[in-house]
């Protein structure tokens, strides 16, 4: 049964969980990293919940306690075997929407991390990136979200384990995000169930690498490792031009490139001490060609991960 209340509420106050792109090509599931693109919830304990989306963006999201931040926060006091106490949750976000740049996963660490404010703290980081990935069903969205930075993360029923990486200098990231949305459920419906020998030893190799890249500042070697055959493949139908990003994008600036999650965002690497103008036009001709619009971004890497803040 849930225990009782915390003895002492906390004053308002402010979480804030940023974006974040998943696989960087090899790594499935298991590697990501976080971009300041944020999802912020105000929370104020009162005598009774009210949920509030807000914004242009949230609209027609459920403003009760079937919201999926709500349900998040639910985890948390479950975990904690506490009750949850009422309060206000105002919800805002700038992470697009079905579009690869961890959305859910925005939420999901917000809404825990908010409970687990509003609860007293009871539960450690560790425990919360386990009750997220285990929603989640991976880590690779979600431990970035929470730590910052970027992160090898694994799941099994052992537990949820990381190795958060701070990002080499000069390594800066180039999304792309097309104006229209790919779901997460019809990106994995593309995926074959078995995979040869051969591409699974290419899978381990790159991603291996690439984590070895990013961990030694290795910046030369993104290209090589970023190589894919495991999902970005078998999603390319999905989304229009990809497969000329992943074969093209070097040849314009890029240090590599990769679909972002599930798409249709694709992420590229760039140096941070060169001009990015090359780079965005070619990605600007890929979508004219394929009749797409979107926004191009550079982006830094967030390397804070959720903050919470008193009002």
């Amino acid at each position: 049964m849930p225990g009782l209340f915390p003895a002492v509420l906390p004053a308002a106050f402010e979480v804030r969980s940023p974006a974040s792109s998943a696989n960087l090509g090899p790594g499935f599931d298991s590697l990501g990293l976080s971009v300041p693109l944020y999802t912020t919830l105000r929370v104020t304990p009162q005598t009774r919940t009210e949920v509030v989306p807000l914004g242009p963006d949230l609209e027609g999201t459920p403003a009760d306690e079937s919201n999926y931040v709500y349900r998040a926060m639910l985890l948390t006091a479950k975990r904690a075997g506490m009750t949850l106490p009422p309060a206000r949750v105002e919800i805002e976000t700038e992470v697009p929407l079905a579009r690869g740049l961890g959305s859910s996963a925005a939420a999901l660490v917000a809404g825990i991390v908010a409970a687990n404010e509003l609860l007293g703290r009871p539960l450690d980081d560790a425990t919360l990136l386990d009750v997220a990935a285990r929603e989640e069903g991976h880590a690779d969205n979600v431990a970035p979200a929470l730590y910052g930075g970027i992160v090898v993360a694994t799941l099994d029923k052992l537990g949820t384990h990381h190795i958060r990486l701070d990002p080499p200098a000069h390594l800066g990231v180039t999304v792309l995000i097309p104006d229209f949305e790919l779901s997460t459920a019809k990106a994995r419906a593309v995926l074959p169930n078995e995979y040869s020998r051969a591409d699974a030893v290419h899978a381990l190799s790159h991603s291996a690498l690439l984590a070895a890249a990013l961990a030694t500042g290795r910046l030369d070697l993104l290209q090589h490792a970023m190589q894919d055959y495991i999902h970005q493949i078998w999603r390319a139908p999905l989304v229009p031009g990809l497969s000329d990003i992943l074969e093209e994008a070097h040849k314009h600036g890029a240090l590599g490139a990769a679909l972002s999650g599930a798409g249709p965002t694709v992420l590229c690497f760039h140096d941070t001490r060169h001009e990015t103008h090359p780079l965005h036009a070619f990605l600007s001709s890929v979508m004219k060609r394929n009749g797409l619009e979107g926004q191009i971004l550079d982006l830094p890497i967030d390397t804070q991960g959720t903050l919470i803040r008193t009002l």
